[in-house]
């Protein structure tokens, strides 16, 4: 069994976690931090947890820490960098589901999150923890970034595109849309339900600290010779809990055609048990993917002009989050990638 802890476990990342590892067949809870309720019985701040986890909170201690196989950081931007160098020293490995390692570029990392990072070195040792893309060197990683939601969906929408250069990759435009959970578990005024209910906005219109993330996962994809992929990125809150829908847009290269799309996609994905490619014509929802990891796209070239439409489709807190953190484990570990992660979506 690996033995498992999850620092940071009060949010709705963490609670997930808590949900599949609870169901792991291969992996053991052995430690659930929280400093603000350390005693407090897990069950008694999620009921859901009745009978599946006996464990209480308890404050963030190293040495117990550095006992697990694995530690999982559920923990607000700036918290896993200045607790996961010593647990990488003492040779545990870590999957970090906030933003502190996904970027390579410090300084891009701390204008768009504001603070300066203690741990640049470990920055450039992650491994960015997108299984579709980075499989062999995650299997080896001992630090891995666990990609954010809105990344998630959009590369995957756009990487097969990119890969064969079918788009005009510096003119992409994305616009998103995610359920209310993808803020977090906290108390603020425009995320209760009152101002969210029959209302839908957008938000950080004019720049979005998942951009560089998302740039940097499509560059990566790319050609050598390539010109950078460049991404308008237009975010928008849902008045729903969970889920994200992608809608993206990219100019098609001369001689593409949707129908030679859709079977690139096809085959680009065909071994990939946690990406569906819906038929010709499709139009994904989020609710054929509530609590599961599976991301399902879906294209269409409108009135047969020269735009792509590519639909993506994903739970922002399983496959943007805490389930895709399960997947990076498992290969991490040799263990079969879709284990504990197998249950179809909930409906309705």
């Amino acid at each position: 069994m690996i033995k498992v802890a999850i620092v940071g476990g009060t949010g709705y990342t963490g609670v997930e976690l808590m949900r599949l590892i609870a169901a792991h067949p291969q992996a053991e809870l052995t430690a659930i931090t929280s400093r603000a309720l350390a005693g407090t019985p897990v069950a008694e701040l999620f009921p859901s947890l009745r009978g599946h986890c006996n464990l209480a909170f308890c404050e963030p201690d190293t040495e117990l820490l550095a006992g697990c196989d694995l530690v999982f950081f559920a923990t607000p931007h700036g918290v896993a960098q200045a607790q996961v160098p010593e647990l990488v020293r003492r040779g545990v490995r870590v999957i970090d589901l906030s933003a502190d390692f996904r970027l390579q570029d410090i300084p891009t990392w701390e204008h768009w999150y504001g603070q300066p990072h203690v741990a640049p070195e470990l920055a450039a040792q992650a491994v960015y923890g997108l299984p579709e893309v980075n499989r062999a060197a995650i299997a080896g990683a001992q630090l891995v970034a666990c990609p954010g939601c809105y990344p998630t969906a959009i590369q995957l929408g756009w990487i097969p595109l990119l890969e064969r250069g079918a788009v005009d990759a510096t003119q992409l435009i994305a616009s998103a849309a995610s359920g209310a959970s993808g803020a977090g578990r906290q108390g603020k005024t425009e995320l209760l339900f009152a101002e969210n209910s029959d209302n839908f906005r957008a938000y950080a219109a004019g720049g979005h600290r998942h951009l560089p993330e998302i740039e940097q996962g499509l560059r990566r994809a790319q050609p050598q010779d390539a010109a950078p992929a460049q991404v308008t990125f237009v975010p928008h809150l849902l008045p729903m809990v969970r889920g994200i829908h992608a809608t993206l847009f990219a100019p098609l290269a001369d001689g593409q055609s949707v129908e030679a799309l859709q079977r690139l996609f096809e085959e680009r994905y065909a071994d990939e048990a946690f990406v569906d490619v819906l038929p010709a014509g499709s139009h994904p929802q989020t609710r054929s993917v509530r609590g599961t990891n599976v991301c399902r796209i879906a294209l269409q070239q409108p009135q047969g002009r020269d735009t792509l439409v590519v639909m993506s489709v994903i739970d922002n807190l399983a496959k943007g989050a805490s389930a895709q953190a399960v997947q990076n484990m498992n290969i991490m570990f040799g263990l079969n990638e879709t284990q504990g992660l197998e249950s179809p979506a909930l409906l309705p």
